[in-house]
């Protein structure tokens, strides 16, 4: 008996329905499945409810993958301007904030919306409230409401992260009952934690922020650090987390462009009565200020030698952590690494080893810095397996 469908896709996530609309509009009966009761719920969240929908940065050195170059032929095949131009479209207005980061000027559900218009459009059988409980060969698929088969089956359910979100690691499941290999998942783009002494000098300044440099091994970013009940968050923090590797430690720069040693050495020369913690009240937050004095026992100006106001300095400069782990899936924005790439076809995302089985999205192996570049992997990788299901 011939399928009712030439495609059944998993997940209707960002990468989902992206495949589904560009599948459907080549003429295939698409089949979209997903056990949560809305789709796209992700995208809802993203953004704080606007959705950062891609990045006009978006080059493959921003993702991270066991193979750096997997990634170039679908962020070629769909790039940021093609998502901005179906954007435009459908008459969402958007801006960028900072670093190339795109948003709506309104809210998620117009990207939500888009994209369910699109594949309304082409005929795509979108099935929600289906939980799966079965993969087989042939792709049979079978659901708390039924069996479905079809010679095409693309796993587009993501990873872990944000498990209240109804996330789960099925793709990695499934791909594995087929033979796929896994590089092992960890949490990305999330809150570092830390105990013992730097958690408790931490601790009085939670809810404090600045612009810092956060480094591990040869990677910097530059943005914004929080503290936080557990220790440090914030975009630099979150950016380096994808690099972290348990073990590892962090330096962070908490007066990025400012020769500190010079500057301390000439505040103690202008004004010798003043406190450490006035002088460095003028350069970071209060709270910080006087916590980084009180390592010092906030002595006057006058009485730090030269070389201790320069062991001061390369401290803020040069602030040297461990942190003891992240805050999980739970508070992780993305999963880092996922179904391997070897054993997926570059331009299309099809395993090599099980033609007719697609894997895109963040059940891949390819992880993107933060501020849109998930989601633009996420349409350039829907619309590679889309074109050839």
């Amino acid at each position: 008996m011939t399928p009712e469908f030439d495609v059944i896709i998993l997940g209707a996530g960002a990468a989902g329905l992206m495949c589904a609309m560009t599948a459907g509009a080549r003429g295939r009966r698409v089949l979209l499945l997903d056990h949560a009761a809305a789709a796209g719920k992700k995208i809802l969240i993203s953004g704080g409810g606007r959705c950062n929908f891609t990045n006009l940065g978006t080059r493959p050195d921003r993702f991270l993958s066991e193979n750096p170059h997997f990634c170039r032929a679908a962020l070629a095949g769909y790039t940021q301007q093609d998502f901005i131009a179906l954007v435009d479209k459908h008459t969402i207005a958007w801006h960028e904030k900072t670093l190339g980061q795109l948003f709506c000027d309104g809210s998620a559900r117009q990207i939500v919306a888009m994209l369910l218009e699109e594949c309304a459009a082409v005929g795509v059988d979108i099935r929600l409230s289906h939980r799966i409980t079965a993969v087989d060969a042939g792709f049979r698929v079978a659901t708390d409401h039924g069996t479905f088969t079809a010679p095409s089956l693309v796993l587009a359910t993501g990873g872990p992260s944000i498990p209240k979100m109804g996330a789960t690691g099925l793709a990695y499941d499934i791909a594995a009952r087929f033979g796929l290999q896994l590089v092992p998942p960890h949490p990305a783009l999330v809150p570092l934690t830390f105990t013992g002494d730097d958690l408790a000098l931490m601790l009085p300044l939670s809810g404090v922020a600045l612009d810092i440099i956060a480094t591990t091994g040869k990677t910097s970013f530059p943005e914004a650090m929080l503290f936080t009940h557990r220790g440090l968050s914030g975009p630099a923090i979150l950016q380096i987390s994808s690099y972290w590797l348990p073990g590892q430690g962090i330096t962070i720069d908490l007066l990025p462009g400012i020769d500190a040693a010079r500057l301390l050495i000439a505040r103690k020369a202008e004004r010798p009565n003043a406190a450490l913690r006035t002088i460095l009240g003028e350069l970071l937050p209060q709270r910080l200020a006087h916590a980084w004095a009180a390592r010092f026992d906030d002595q006057s100006m006058a009485s730090l030698r030269d070389r201790s106001l320069a062991e001061i300095a390369n401290g803020l400069k040069s602030w040297r952590l461990s942190p003891a782990g992240t805050e999980g899936y739970a508070k992780a924005e993305v999963t880092a690494g996922g179904v391997a790439t070897e054993g997926l076809a570059q331009r299309t995302l099809e395993a090599k080893a099980v033609p007719g089985l697609f894997v895109i999205g963040e059940a891949v192996d390819v992880t993107g810095w933060l501020g849109g570049y998930n989601f633009q992997w996420a349409w350039a990788s829907g619309f590679a397996a889309g074109q050839a299901v």
